[in-house]
């Protein structure tokens, strides 16, 4: 018998509970800078310096944080013997951290340096960052391995092979208002069943999606002591541990 498949879509929400800060701030900057500042090819080409200095910083913050509930209860409905895939937006690496062996990170990883002029030359950063007049092999500035504003996303057709392969598909501490990561619950069949744990889910979820609102770090464990109980993957039902932040209406794919 084929072990259940979970796919997990991930974003920021469930990283901030390890005090990891969202991309975005309410006033549309991120550390009081301007996007177009630090996470774009253009900023890049203008002012290397202090994008490289700013995601220095985030690998800091990222080496300093921690893998929180939401990120090990998904690790460990691995050994309690579903085949769980994570699919992260996030650029940390606090799923791998936690356990999970399958985690495909659509945006890149804060853990690598690429070549500036062949994104397939990747140099691990097991410490330190990456400095202004650090070279890649072909003599190019290395940058770091994330996805930019404007840039293509060359795992997008492997997140959706796998959301195409799925049986659940959990989201988490997303907004579904990132392209082309929202779009993938285009991708998921028709009997598949998807629920979205997230504060704000019953604002944010698409029709035929479960909403569970509750924080990551306790929506997740639940949801997964279920699973584990029941054996299978079943839209959620019961109640969170404080039962403070459940609110879900359980529906089933359009």
């Amino acid at each position: 018998m084929t072990a259940p498949h979970l796919v997990v879509l991930s974003g920021s929400g469930i990283s901030v509970e390890s005090g990891i800060e969202t991309f975005r701030a309410s006033d549309g900057l991120w550390e009081n800078h301007a996007v177009e500042d630090v996470a774009t090819p253009e900023a890049f080409a203008r002012d290397p310096e202090t994008v490289l200095a700013f995601y220095n910083r985030r690998r800091e913050q990222m080496r300093a944080a921690r893998p929180n509930a939401a990120h090990r209860a998904i690790a460990e409905l691995e050994t309690a013997g579903f085949r769980v895939s994570v699919i992260t937006q996030n650029i940390d690496d606090l799923h791998e951290r936690a356990g999970s062996k399958s985690v495909l990170h659509l945006h890149g990883e804060l853990i690598n340096a690429r070549s500036s002029v062949d994104e397939r030359m990747r140099y691990p950063l097991a410490k330190g960052g990456i400095a202004l007049g650090d070279l890649c092999d072909k003599g190019s500035q290395l940058r770091p391995d994330v996805v930019w504003f404007g840039e293509a996303v060359p795992l997008f057709g492997e997140a959706c092979a796998l959301v195409e392969a799925a049986d659940f598909l959990l989201v988490v501490g997303t907004s579904l208002a990132v392209v082309p990561a929202a779009t993938l619950l285009h991708y998921l069949p028709t009997d598949a069943a998807c629920a979205l744990v997230d504060p704000n889910a019953a604002a944010l979820c698409p029709p035929g999606v479960q909403p569970i609102s509750a924080p990551a770090g306790e929506g997740v464990p639940a949801l997964a002591e279920q699973w584990r109980k029941a054996g299978e993957l079943l839209p959620f039902s019961g109640d969170l541990p404080s039962g403070a932040f459940l609110k879900t209406t359980p529906s089933s794919r359009q």
